[in-house]
């Protein structure tokens, strides 16, 4: 059950004390103000580390001196086009940082509350978009079991099903453990925005998606994805958690960081554009 790194040595480097020294590298110039609240969900991009690092560590730095009980992970497949969401349930992910553990409990409780949640393990092979976080989960919450999520066709009924399955299965967790609750576990999802666009048009798009997000406003942005589907490749997973999050009480998000592939390249003619977010 155990997944193998898939772009290791390619898009982040595979030796463990390289990338640890990246890491730390790119969380010192994460500029973050202290928050009174804790976060308990995190939009971060997938893109190769270089260009997406940059940006992913002002949602990750939030994490300094917190600890949680596990991370629950939700990102687009890009690879295998299938219905509903697929979950890897047990074993770990391989890491140039160590093995990551999976929580095979949590895994079973939210694989429970929706039929469209699916194991399907091709799903997961070749994909980028879950192992782009575990450099940072791995360097920050050393120890911490994850639950992966890949969605397959980004549909509305898709993206709030499982926003609704991970709130109920974390209601039921809450309500079984008095070791852990809700609060302890950190939603995560996984996302770049607009692709191949020059940056201003790129700037443009990007925009609505911000809006949406500041706002914590799943619906909305749900809407402006269906009309164009090109503001983002994880809407859908955007989506699952935001609706979650607000779900499980949350009441504010902030948008960190905002940039684009062209702030690393010099190429502002054709740019990925990347965010980090936070939830509240």
């Amino acid at each position: 059950m155990n997944r193998r790194a898939a772009v290791a040595g390619t898009w982040y480097c595979d030796n463990p004390s390289r990338l640890t020294d990246e890491i730390d590298r790119y969380l010192d110039g994460a500029h973050v103000a202290p928050t009174a609240s804790r976060a308990c969900a995190l939009i971060a991009p997938h893109a190769g580390l270089m260009y997406s690092g940059p940006v992913a560590a002002f949602a990750y730095k939030l994490l300094n001196n917190l600890s949680y009980g596990a991370v629950v992970l939700v990102g687009p497949s890009h690879f295998v086009p299938f219905r509903g969401v697929s979950i890897w349930s047990a074993g770990a992910w391989e890491s140039p940082l160590g093995m990551v553990a999976v929580e095979p409990d949590l895994a079973e409780m939210i694989r429970a509350e929706s039929e469209a949640i699916i194991e399907l393990p091709a799903a997961h092979g070749r994909e980028h978009s879950l192992e782009m976080q575990l450099p940072f989960i791995a360097r920050l919450l050393p120890g911490v079991p994850i639950v992966p999520l890949v969605m397959g066709h980004q549909t509305r009924e898709t993206a709030f099903g499982l926003g609704d399955a991970i709130a109920r299965a974390l209601d039921n967790r809450s309500d079984r453990s008095d070791r852990s609750s809700r609060s302890d576990v950190l939603l995560v999802a996984s996302s770049d925005l607009s692709h191949y666009e020059d940056a201003d048009v790129a700037a443009r798009m990007d925009a609505v998606v911000i809006r949406h997000i500041e706002a914590l406003d799943p619906d909305g942005l749900m809407t402006a994805l269906e009309a164009e589907p090109r503001h983002a490749c994880g809407g859908g997973p955007m989506v699952s958690v935001l609706h979650a999050a607000r779900q499980l009480g949350a009441t504010g998000a902030h948008v960190l960081r905002y940039a684009d592939s062209g702030d690393v390249s010099g190429d502002k003619s054709s740019v990925v554009g990347y965010l980090a977010a936070a939830v509240f």
